[in-house]
């Protein structure tokens, strides 16, 4: 009998032990919302107001996805009838078309003296073994006439058979010429994969200025070689989209000397010697207007002097628009973008010639506008 009573009084204890433990999972069981509601109404509210700030988050993020996604930037510059730059236009000169649709300006900017961030890219391949030092010449020359001390910065990527970075980015002038000076030539010839891994592995994210200053920076590529690709896995259609989705501009030099004329004394002009070009010039010519830039054909390293000036004083005095294509479907297919100055006669405007409708997906391949270009 006594034996009964402990028995009994331990699975009591028990019991009351347990009572709390259930109470609860029947407060957290997701079968029994509704049991719950009743037994916590002043505490109802507090799980429901966190859920409306998670939600807007969300659409604003969306919103931000598809601006950024249909915004196109065009970078450019503006040259009178003497080729000299014109920097003191207003958004209201221009005018602009997305094929043959207009197209309103959402944001315009003058872009002057910004840090310049440049890719140098060296013909290292067999067939321009004998112009390898005219080469070396002429990329050390212009890295030492426009690099700027504690501004501007360059990594220099030499191309035979594959890409190669031998001089990642960097301010010191010395650091560049001493990696260029050890180039040497060899190989086949892949321009194509050069200007694809030059963009989405160096150019598509080039250092921050210092400071808290946003990505304003200008991107630049100074491809020296004859042109002639004969190794790539990309093709020329894949080289320029890259170029023109990171906002690459590229200057193109020929190392090529055939059809060149040496009876050309006029110094504004010694960068356009030739009355022929080859193959590889027209492709070096179609790289560069296709992005912006410029081609050019010497003869002598000193011919470029001018030309290393000139295209200096363009990367920090460009222009900038940025618009919303009404047109705008993303299907891949190719826009032209047309600029003009309509109120100025002989103005020529120099600027990529359009883009692939593609999403930027935040991916390495297909980086978004830089931030500082459409402010």
């Amino acid at each position: 009998m006594h034996m009964r009573r402990i028995i009994t009084s331990i699975f009591l204890a028990l019991a009351l032990l347990l009572l709390p433990l259930t109470d609860r999972a029947q407060q957290s069981s997701p079968d029994k919302p509704q049991a719950s509601l009743p037994d916590a109404k002043p505490q109802s509210p507090a799980p429901a107001q966190p859920a409306p700030p998670k939600q807007e988050p969300a659409q604003q993020s969306d919103q931000t996805i598809k601006s950024v996604v249909n915004l196109v930037d065009v970078l450019f510059t503006v040259l009178n009838r003497r080729n000299k730059l014109v920097p003191e236009l207003e958004k209201s000169d221009f005018k602009i078309w997305d094929d043959k649709f207009p197209q309103e300006i959402r944001y315009f900017s003058k872009q002057s003296d910004l840090p310049l961030r440049i890719g140098m890219l060296l013909d290292t391949s067999n067939s321009i073994r004998d112009r390898i030092k005219f080469e070396q010449d002429a990329s050390i020359n212009f890295l030492f006439s426009v690099l700027r001390h504690n501004k501007d910065e360059a990594f220099v990527m030499t191309f035979d058979d594959e890409p190669q970075i031998v001089q990642p980015f960097t301010g010191d002038a010395g650091a560049l010429r001493d990696q260029i000076t050890k180039t040497r030539a060899g190989g086949g010839t892949a321009i194509y994969d050069a200007i694809y891994e030059a963009c989405v592995k160096e150019l598509s994210h080039p250092p921050r200025p210092p400071g808290d200053q946003p990505d304003v920076v200008r991107r630049v590529m100074i491809l020296i070689s004859d042109g002639e690709d004969n190794l790539s896995s990309h093709t020329r259609t894949d080289a320029i989209e890259m170029a023109q989705r990171t906002s690459v501009v590229i200057y193109s030099i020929s190392t090529s000397t055939q059809w060149v004329s040496l009876s050309q004394t006029d110094p504004s002009k010694l960068a356009d010697r030739k009355y022929h070009l080859t193959d590889g010039d027209k492709i070096l010519r179609d790289l560069a207007e296709e992005t912006g830039g410029r081609a050019f054909f010497p003869y002598h390293v000193d011919d470029l002097d001018q030309s290393f000036q000139d295209i200096g004083d363009e990367l920090r005095n460009q222009y900038s628009i940025a618009y919303l294509p009404t047109n705008y479907v993303m299907d891949g297919r190719y826009h032209k973008i047309r600029i003009e100055v309509p109120d100025h006669k002989g103005y020529q405007v120099r600027a990529r010639r359009g883009y692939f409708a593609r999403a930027n997906a935040n991916t390495p391949a297909t980086p978004t506008p830089p931030s500082g270009t459409i402010q």
